[in-house]
């Protein structure tokens, strides 16, 4: 059977029998990447094919239209704020497997607009409604210093859970929850978008198949238009239109943990660390915040990791409008055989060994855009048993909390901290 790729380059299905999942892709370089996908794709029925996963079958429109299943999963969503409505619930709303149960936010009015919106049955702004609800998928998007409660309770419940970025504030705190989920038998994963992508399911793919080595030094730049967010006067471009950021949610520190490094860098330090496999062990950190805002905008920060490499991690908040508003992300990683380079600001993605082997991805125009699609589709996926949780898993997400803790811990002390 030929392998059946739609216009995004995502491989549907390969060889008769193959264990590719949904959300595997393929290139022209022929690197081939589906961060654990375990689909298996039988003949097809008509217009449609038969995809095995998790405790039913079900039928996969060939004109992607989504998995047509009997048997539904129950969502609920615990803070349905500003990012959740414009990428969580349209992503999970044309889900087909997917019946939208209970949502919960602070607020009478909003939460009845989220309701009518996307056609809850239960809206509260009581958390644990949500779970009473008998959910079996739960997004957290609540304000930060609240993960840790409410991720902790929608997997003792028994869902799986995407919880948003950062993870928690406290480091314990994100280890705790990734041992809820073990012990619970549940997969945690976070929203870090980048990671299921394309063009970074290529690079890690690169990394895990060809390799640089020992890694040595690792370099991570991010810029993007938070300026207005962060100083309170004004919103980020990709903001729900019909839900205005909580201000408390992103410059109240105790519910927030800070600024740009817990709002963007976390994003950045979670590609890094998963295309490196790196943890940082010491940091330190300057941290600026001009217009007497109430976080900080820009960061720079020295770390340390496991195994003696270096790096750094740089952070900005750019002016709103620059590069028509997309993400300037950058991760440079030098090894002892090779190096890796990943811009997906200017969409490039090279590896180079020392052997003298270079691999220079051909990526499409707009391929570097940030997809917010990838989490919430994962979080279907994963439940319904046809994709593994590798992309973003809980372990991640508390790698990324313990290089923040140590960077904000060092902006405060004056000097390095180790873990």
């Amino acid at each position: 059977m030929k392998p059946l790729v739609d216009r995004s380059d995502r491989l549907l299905c390969g060889l008769s029998g193959c264990a590719v999942g949904r959300s595997g892709i393929i290139s022209q370089s022929g690197i081939v990447s589906n961060c654990g996908g375990r689909q298996r794709v039988f003949p097809s029925k008509g217009s449609e094919t038969l995809v095995a996963g998790g405790e039913s079958a079900a039928y996969f429109d060939t004109e992607m239209k989504g998995l047509i299943v009997d048997k539904k999963l129950r969502l609920g969503v615990i803070g349905a704020g500003s990012w959740a409505t414009a990428a969580h619930l349209p992503t999970l709303a044309a889900r087909n497997e997917v019946e939208m149960i209970a949502v919960n936010r602070l607020g009478e009015e909003p939460l009845e607009r989220v309701k009518n919106r996307f056609g809850f049955q239960i809206a509260s702004e009581n958390f644990r409604d949500v779970l009473d609800a008998g959910v079996d998928i739960v997004v957290v998007s609540s304000p930060s210093s609240f993960h840790r409660e409410h991720a902790g309770a929608a997997l003792e419940a028994g869902a799986h859970v995407l919880c948003e970025k950062p993870m928690t504030l406290a480091p314990d705190d994100a280890w705790e929850l990734v041992e809820i989920a073990r012990r619970v038998d549940r997969q945690l994963l976070l929203s870090f978008g980048w990671n299921y992508m394309p063009v970074v399911r290529q690079a890690k793919a690169l990394m895990d198949t060809q390799g640089i080595g020992s890694i040595e030094q690792m370099s991570v730049t991010m810029g993007s238009s938070t300026r207005e967010l962060l100083t309170n006067t004004g919103s980020y471009p990709e903001s729900s239109p019909d839900s205005i950021p909580n201000q408390d949610t992103w410059t109240n520190p105790a519910q927030s943990g800070g600024g740009y490094g817990q709002a963007q860098l976390t994003h950045a330090l979670g590609l890094a660390l998963h295309l490196s496999g790196m943890r940082a062990t010491d940091a330190f950190a300057y941290m600026s915040a001009p217009f007497n805002a109430p976080v900080e905008l820009h960061d720079a920060i020295v770390l340390r990791f496991d195994g003696g490499a270096i790096g750094t991690l740089s952070g900005a908040s750019t002016h709103v409008g620059a590069g028509k508003d997309k993400h300037q992300l950058d991760i440079r990683i030098v090894g002892s055989e090779g190096q890796l380079f990943v811009d997906l600001f200017r969409e490039l993605v090279w590896l180079y060994r020392s052997d003298g082997r270079d691999f220079d991805l051909k990526i499409a125009p707009g391929e570097g855009l940030y997809d917010a699609s990838g989490p919430a589709n994962a979080l279907v996926d994963i439940a319904l048993g046809e994709q593994l949780n590798d992309c973003a898993p809980g372990e991640l997400g508390a790698r990324t909390v313990e290089a923040l803790s140590l960077a904000y811990r060092s902006s405060a002390s004056g000097k390095s901290e180790h873990l």
